[in-house]
């Protein structure tokens, strides 16, 4: 973790990870890949998870006043519960299965909300029930592959929420993830104080991305808004799928 090409993909990345922590939608999955590129994909998801948590510091002051408290307590105890499963199967899991099938999960949803867009957004209520399954899926995959974006929009796409308060519960419900998660990544052995040194130098990058985002959030339309979310989560579950298909072929 060396080099000027070794900073200039961290630099992209951690831009990348505040962006998406501001609110906007696909670009925060690209900061592995991109800093895949100077070193391996394994130690970039693992350099970059100390970003993601501190940037959730920043994310969760931008969306403060704008988050939606009952999604947030049906859903959390679920994140909670997925996590803990993660956890406990983190050697007996195949993570290309899981990759892939969170892939074909988010993408029928996206194309439903694509071609039904009347039917299916806005049109229900906070239910417990589904909310706790969605929130244990969101928190399994979010443990396993890092991919917990589609099974989390499957339950909070259609609830109605403005675009704002989309946002901002989504940061908040993320950014308890991802602390929540480092436990059993220490544990796995899965963090080191290098990769802690690191996530500190790429904080300011990683902080003004992240207001960046939420003002442009702010200024997007509305319905502009969701429907780069809905497509970003189609393209997002897709990429899952040749993920977990190229994984599997691995093996």
């Amino acid at each position: 973790m060396d080099g000027g090409f070794f900073w200039a993909m961290a630099v992209m990345s951690a831009v990348l990870v505040g962006m998406g922590k501001g609110g906007i939608p696909l670009v925060g999955m690209l900061g592995v890949p991109v800093l895949a590129l100077a070193i391996s994909p394994v130690a970039a998801a693992g350099l970059l998870l100390p970003v993601y948590v501190l940037s959730d510091a920043f994310a969760l002051y931008a969306y403060r006043e704008a988050f939606d408290r009952r999604v947030l307590a049906i859903i959390i105890p679920g994140m909670t519960l997925g996590v803990g499963f993660g956890w406990a199967t983190a050697h007996v899991v195949p993570e290309p299965l899981v990759t892939a099938l969170v892939g074909m999960i988010g993408l029928a949803f996206a194309a439903n909300l694509i071609l039904r867009p009347k039917v299916v957004a806005g049109s229900q209520e906070p239910r417990v029930a589904k909310g706790v399954f969605w929130g244990a899926v969101t928190g399994f995959t979010s443990f396993v592959s890092h991919s917990g974006a589609p099974p989390y929009q499957v339950y909070t796409l259609p609830l109605g929420m403005t675009k704002m308060v989309f946002a901002g519960t989504s940061t908040i419900a993320f950014a308890y993830v991802n602390l929540i998660k480092l436990v059993p990544y220490y544990a796995l052995g899965q963090l080191s104080p290098g990769n802690l040194k690191v996530a500190v130098a790429l904080m300011p990058a990683a902080a003004l991305a992240v207001f960046a985002g939420a003002r442009l959030v702010k200024h997007l339309p509305e319905a502009l808004f969701f429907r780069v979310v809905t497509w970003a989560l189609a393209v997002i579950s897709i990429k899952l799928i040749w993920d977990g298909w190229t994984g599997w072929q691995a093996l």
